[in-house]
């Protein structure tokens, strides 16, 4: 009889395994930029391994490749198969909004690894999925004739989509005497933090904005949510004003009418009106939607895996909020890797709602990525990919054409950030310890 030890090894080889987990080591981080379908810039992770597999992340649009360059050198020689342990390791690095960048970018690429050392998709790795595919809510420009608005609108629904959003801002009064109260310069004036502006709506501004809802709901109707963003540096007395008289337009909800630091503002304006409150997309990690959940502030969270940390952090959050009784839509404005990253997140979340989707209606998206069913939208819903890791590999050809123009180079060598460390927090700690 063989020995127990050899038996044992037998079955292990002819095992089909895609690697070997516990052998695998991050050899390279590696960054392209994206043109971001002309929205800005969106660096795309590339971490490599000594295994010849790779990951694909990304950071939100508009954010530095370097907040993802500084950690390779504390990345290099990790099993990325410790993906909470890693993300533990450099979420320090990490700030609210683009600055959050780097780390979800990373924590994206690493969970696009674990998937593919052991074959299986990241939702299953999250602990499984409530859904099979993922519904879109479709961002769509803003025209100001609200009658065109509204068949851009309903020509969303023809392409079956069951959830829309559109902008609904002082932006849209600009000119029109009459209609905005505010001190000369404040309007323009950047550096400036919105409540410390003294910007308000008089009524002929907030009987415009009616108006303008009032054109697009006689088009689309009442049967599909509508919900609204981009709203100004208002005060928050006149966005109450402005909430109560939208309230009979039953919108889905109001997004970002205050910067998300000020939770007693949103606290003031969820009691003010009907109309569910909503934000988000620029808090980094889940501490930060603490005071909105606990007091109960906001009705809808909005995360952005981008800048919020990545996928199983943005899970975490929706978590959080179900727990106050809180839904979970998620803000995305990028290519298919954050895409199906976002995907994977809101299969596994059970209070998920909707996904954001802004490339509707840009060509060559589709084609930036391989491995899944294509149009990636169908009829306004994603469905959930089964392949390894996200599901998806790069297609270079595709990608190569729409770098940033001002950040050419496709994944070159990066050596310069090999040996980018200090004496972190967190490594001191573990030095004091041992």
């Amino acid at each position: 009889m063989a020995p127990r030890g050899s038996s044992a090894r037998r079955i292990a080889d002819n095992v089909r395994t895609h690697s070997r987990p516990s052998d695998l080591r991050i050899t390279d981080l590696r960054v392209t930029v994206d043109e971001n379908h002309g929205e800005g810039m969106a660096p795309i992770v590339r971490i490599d391994t000594n295994q010849g597999i790779s990951g694909y992340g990304q950071g939100r649009n508009g954010s530095s490749k370097t907040y993802a360059l500084m950690l390779k050198g504390r990345l290099l020689g990790e099993n990325p198969c410790d993906v909470d342990r890693l993300f533990r390791k450099i979420k320090q690095f990490g700030g609210h909004a683009r600055q959050g960048g780097g780390v979800s970018a990373v924590e994206i690429a690493l969970w696009d690894l674990a998937g593919k050392a052991y074959g299986a998709p990241v939702y299953q790795l999250l602990g499984g999925k409530f859904r099979d595919r993922i519904r879109c809510y479709c961002d769509t420009p803003w025209v100001a004739d609200p009658q065109e608005m509204g068949r851009r609108l309903k020509a969303r629904m023809r392409q079956g989509f069951t959830f829309l959003k559109m902008d609904l801002g002082i932006q849209q009064l600009k000119g029109i005497p009459g209609t905005v109260i505010a001190p000369a310069g404040m309007l323009e004036i950047k550096g400036v933090q919105q409540p410390f502006r003294f910007i308000h709506l008089a009524d002929k501004g907030i009987d415009l904005m009616c108006q303008y809802v009032e054109g697009v709901r006689e088009v689309i109707g009442y049967d599909i949510p509508l919900a609204v963003d981009h709203f100004g540096p208002i005060a928050l007395e006149s966005g109450i004003r402005l909430a109560r008289a939208l309230d009979r337009y039953r919108l889905a909800w109001l997004e970002d009418m205050f910067p998300w630091q000020f939770w007693e503002m949103y606290l003031k304006l969820s009691e003010s009106c009907e109309t569910p409150v909503c934000t988000g997309e620029n808090i980094y990690l889940k501490e930060g939607f603490r005071d909105l959940f606990q007091n109960r502030a906001i009705a809808l969270a909005h995360p952005d895996l981008l800048c919020a940390g990545g996928i199983l952090e943005t899970k975490k959050i929706g978590d959080l909020a179900q727990e106050h009784g809180i839904s979970m839509v998620i803000h995305h404005n990028a290519s298919p890797i954050a895409t199906m990253a976002s995907v994977h997140c809101a299969a596994a979340t059970e209070n998920f709602m909707a996904l954001e989707i802004h490339a509707v209606d840009v060509d060559y998206w589709n084609d930036m990525v391989t491995g899944v069913e294509k149009p990636i939208i169908q009829k306004g819903w994603i469905l959930l990919p089964q392949g390894p890791g996200l599901g998806i590999e790069l297609n270079e050809e595709v990608v190569r054409q729409h770098i940033h123009p001002e950040h050419p180079g496709y994944f070159e060598p990066t050596p310069q950030w090999d040996s980018e460390v200090a004496s972190d927090g967190i490594d001191l700690l573990s030095r004091h310890r041992s």
